[in-house]
């Protein structure tokens, strides 16, 4: 699998887990939220909180993963 497929699977995987994190505990704390309400409240903060990750080839040709994160001060190399 390419740089570029793996870093797709990591983005899409990181934001569907924290979706449902954050989907339970915002109906969890707040049960009386119709669900489109709840749906838009855990959508903002997934992708607000989720990890970037990127591909990028290097000069020598290598492809490496990137990823950038709010809680992060630098960007690190998987």
């Amino acid at each position: 699998m390419s740089a570029k497929g793996r870093a797709f699977l990591l983005n899409f995987l990181c934001f569907g887990v924290l979706f449902i994190f954050i989907r339970w505990g915002v109906l969890y704390f707040f049960p009386n939220l119709t669900y489109m309400i709840a749906f838009l409240i855990t959508g903002i903060l997934s992708i607000i909180l989720a990890p970037r990750f990127a591909a990028f080839k290097k000069e020598e040709g290598k492809e490496v993963i990137l990823m950038k994160w709010i809680f992060l001060k630098n960007i690190r190399e998987l």
